[in-house]
């Protein structure tokens, strides 16, 4: 696969914070980070997933190139990769409802509890409807070898209207760390250490995006469901990007190796073990003035702190 020779180590770079204000409140123009979008060979909806429900509310379009997803009274849907990953860059350019959309939740995830039911492992991206306002939460949340019991999950406003145009949603994943990143500027990052290194996803997923109606989840137990007079919602998904270790579906075995990554297979190599200059100062702008929920902070929901909460 084509990979762009950027060097994703620190850099020396100047950066300037702008700040406009519309009726959502300021809206910041984050700092310049490497782009790791657009790395990778970009597939089509037909080459990378199949329907996982709902598909009748599947309609491919762009000439392969974008999928929409819609949420109506009758159900949901989503879509599920072709292959299983162990790990790998996975991203979606997506273009959320718009309107009122309390209770409805666009989730891109990684997921293998189809095969493990009880000891499963998961990395969320999810897209939350407000429960009042016109307004789109991201939340994020991860765990492995079926360790729900501890959510891990972390929350952020958007720095933009993610209903007017596309923007990228990715997970990187891999033996030294898990990051999340909205249109390139990491989020969030899960370091694996010892403090979680049990609680680390590490079985092959299957990676899924869906539209679904999360009233009694999202929405402090169906206080503000999903008002279905504004259906149907409609997400659209491109972008399409995913890179990394497959399992090998015949022998059940990896067609990539962690500790010595091909060239076909770099996602778990040097160049993507740890973040760069550039997307540290990203993450920091990000959860400085977008993060407004972690887990780490919720004392009330635990009273002695996660380890790896504490941990350096």
């Amino acid at each position: 696969m084509a990979i762009s020779h950027h060097n994703l180590l620190s850099t020396t770079f100047i950066f300037c914070y702008v700040i406009h204000v519309h009726s959502r409140g300021p809206v910041y123009t984050p700092p310049d980070v490497e782009r790791l979008t657009g790395s990778f060979t970009r597939l089509s909806v037909d080459q990378s997933y199949t329907v996982f429900f709902g598909g009748a509310n599947v309609h491919v379009t762009g000439n392969g190139t974008t999928a929409q997803l819609s949420l109506d009274k009758s159900s949901g849907s989503g879509l599920l990769s072709k292959n299983k990953y162990y790990y790998g860059f996975f991203n979606a350019a997506i273009k959320l409802p718009a309107g009122f959309t309390s209770g409805v939740v666009v989730a891109y995830y990684l997921s293998n509890s189809d095969v493990f039911p009880h000891n499963h492992d998961e990395i969320d991206i999810e897209l939350l409807g407000h429960e009042k306002r016109r307004e789109w939460v991201l939340q994020t949340n991860m765990y492995g070898n079926g360790s729900v019991g501890t959510g891990r999950e972390e929350k952020f406003y958007l720095w933009f209207d993610p209903t007017q145009s596309f923007h990228d949603y990715s997970i990187l994943w891999n033996n030294h760390h898990i990051v999340f990143l909205v249109d390139n500027i990491p989020v969030r990052e899960v370091i694996h250490n010892n403090a979680i290194s049990l609680a680390y996803p590490s079985k092959a997923m299957s990676v899924y995006a869906t539209i679904w109606d999360a009233s009694q989840w999202a929405t402090h137990g169906g206080k503000y469901p999903v008002n279905y007079k504004y259906a149907p919602f409609v997400a659209s998904m491109g972008g399409i990007e995913m890179e990394g270790c497959i399992l090998n579906q015949k022998d059940m075995a990896p067609s990539c190796s962690r500790s010595s990554p091909s060239s076909i297979d770099p996602v778990d190599g040097e160049r993507f073990a740890k973040l760069s200059g550039q997307q540290i100062t990203g993450m920091e702008w990000a959860r400085r003035k977008h993060m407004f929920y972690s887990y780490c902070q919720d004392k009330s929901r635990y009273k002695v702190q996660p380890p790896e909460c504490n941990a350096k």
